[in-house]
């Protein structure tokens, strides 16, 4: 699963802590070395029109400014005209417009006004700089791209990401360095560095596939208690048909007998849903099959959507948890090192989404009772049993109570800190058998690890001073004992939640939307598109 996220910028950057006003992004100082020889285009705008173009029009001041920065770096060169016509980027611009409206079904991008400019002019082969409609066309075209981006690479401003309970801020993006690179790059290879995660378009393949079958039939199956390898039924037809819309499976088959393709496109259905992959259709098989296509491209429109909040995967170290999918994925120089099982918080103890970075890996620790449990467990519990402590291995620690370290701990042998103010960190548990659920949602919001040692062993594998055997050791000593991650070893920890996503096999995955989240979203995010 290729997707991460990134951090925040304080009260500096838009407002200042002493006026408490709105601060704008500093314009760019004007570049006068570009003259007429060495200029990208050879037309250059009158500076005035700018000023003028912005009379006419309602933008805030954030955007007057980019749009003067980036006309500053250009010393005012054209940007969208050659003069001998209009740069074929433009319609590369276009397409991405396009390609957006048509797979968000958001249409508010669109302006008749400006498109009916561009018909006007597409067609000239002699360019003159003073002309108010190429004058005006330039400076339309270069806010409506920075519009673009913002709404398509940043995610609709209007959605307060907070009130969505998702607490890893926005990304920022620059749409001047994304413009400029599609000027030098002649609208090509925009994929290469358009300012997205690389599971946004992903997803939008995806979506593009699910959009081509909305027409088709999808009505309904009736439950069916069980089917495995040898039987026959006529609900096997349908269900090969649509395992191979879906491409779990390769069209053309239409029989009614359950044989060995069906039995390894019903596996390769249930991994994708998150269901345990037996081969075997059963009531939890049919009603992931059941679920309307309309139902499925608004859950990657969703996602989407959060995927827009997001930068790019880096090329470094870094965890990503996904509290939907109950896995942990180690990532080594930005590729998939191993992934494995985790609890995450029940809904109640809901798992908080953020980012932060581990820096300690603490062996054979004590358990330190959160104040809520302490009064609503283990006060009661001390209450009905005077020896409840010390058969828990508990013991007063000043003010509060505590875990002493070893098997039993409810933190296991290991447990990893990234600083937060949510008090949520990744550990061990003695409480294995949960990780064979398929939904595990029962933690109190912290993020338990079914192969802890293994996550010890990668983060410490540059310190030859940490075998294998020494941190067997030190997770069994009973002695709590801290080691410190430093620099480039600490790792940025992203806590997610992504119901709808490609794997790194290429598979589009969805899961069930274990906190609400989803409903909340498309509450606000379809309201707006309606």
């Amino acid at each position: 699963m290729r997707i991460l996220f990134l951090f925040v910028i304080a009260c500096g950057l838009f407002a200042s802590c002493k006026t408490k006003e709105k601060q704008q992004p500093e314009i760019a100082v004007r570049d006068t070395t570009i003259k007429v020889e060495n200029s990208f285009t050879e037309l250059f705008i009158d500076t005035t029109a700018l000023g003028r173009f912005v009379e006419t029009r309602s933008m805030q001041d954030s955007l007057v400014n980019k749009i003067q920065s980036f006309y500053n770096r250009r010393n005012y060169q054209f940007a969208w005209f050659f003069p001998d016509g209009m740069a074929d980027f433009v319609h590369s611009f276009l397409s991405l417009q396009n390609d957006y409206i048509h797979d968000s079904g958001d249409s508010s991008l669109y302006d008749p006004k400006l498109m009916s400019q561009i018909d006007s002019l597409k067609t000239l082969k002699r360019i003159i700089p003073t002309d108010p409609l190429v004058i005006d066309t330039e400076l339309a075209l270069t806010e409506h791209f920075f519009k673009y981006t913002e709404k398509a690479y940043s995610g609709d401003g209007s959605i307060n990401i907070q009130e969505l309970n998702w607490f890893i801020p926005r990304k920022k993006i620059n749409p001047g360095a994304f413009l400029d690179s599609l000027l030098k790059n002649k609208g090509e290879n925009v994929a290469s560095y358009e300012p997205v995660n690389r599971q946004y378009n992903l997803l939008k393949e995806q979506l593009r596939l699910y959009n081509s079958l909305k027409n088709e039939e999808w009505t309904e199956l009736e439950p069916v208690k069980k089917l495995k390898r040898g039987d026959s039924s006529p609900v096997i037809s349908e269900i090969k048909r649509r395992l191979a819309l879906l491409q779990d499976m390769e069209p053309g088959d239409s029989t009614k007998i359950f044989d060995s393709t069906l039995v390894e496109a019903v596996k390769s259905f249930q991994a994708r849903m998150g269901l345990k992959a037996s081969g075997e259709i059963g009531p939890a098989f049919v009603k992931e099959l059941n679920v309307p296509v309309s139902e499925r491209i608004r859950l990657m429109l969703i996602n989407m959507e959060r995927i827009r909040w997001v930068p790019a995967a880096p090329a470094t170290d870094y965890i990503l948890v996904n509290i939907p999918e109950f896995r942990l994925h180690m990532y080594e120089k930005g590729e998939l090192a191993f992934d494995m099982n985790v609890v995450v918080g029940s809904e109640a103890h809901s798992t908080v989404i953020f980012a932060g970075k581990l820096n300690q890996v603490v062996f054979s620790p004590y358990w330190n009772i959160p104040p809520s449990i302490l009064k609503n467990e283990i006060l009661p519990g001390i209450k009905k049993n005077k020896n409840y402590l010390a058969r828990h291995n508990m013991e007063w620690n000043g003010n509060s109570v505590r875990q002493k370290p070893g098997k039993s701990n409810s933190l296991g042998l290991v447990k990893f800190l990234f600083p937060n103010s949510y008090n949520i960190y990744l550990h061990d548990t003695p409480s294995k058998s949960l990780f064979g659920e398929s939904q595990r949602a029962f933690s109190h919001g912290c993020i338990r690890l079914s192969e802890p040692k293994k996550l010890a062993e990668f983060l410490l594998r540059k310190d030859s001073a940490w075998t294998s055997e020494k941190i067997t050791a030190a997770m069994n000593s009973g002695k709590e004992k801290y080691v410190r991650l430093r620099g480039e070893n600490e790792i940025p920890v992203f806590i997610g939640y992504f119901t709808a996503w490609v794997d790194h096999t290429g598979k589009l995955n969805f899961r069930k939307d274990v906190y609400g989240h989803d409903k909340k979203m498309a509450e606000r995010l379809f309201a707006l598109a309606e």
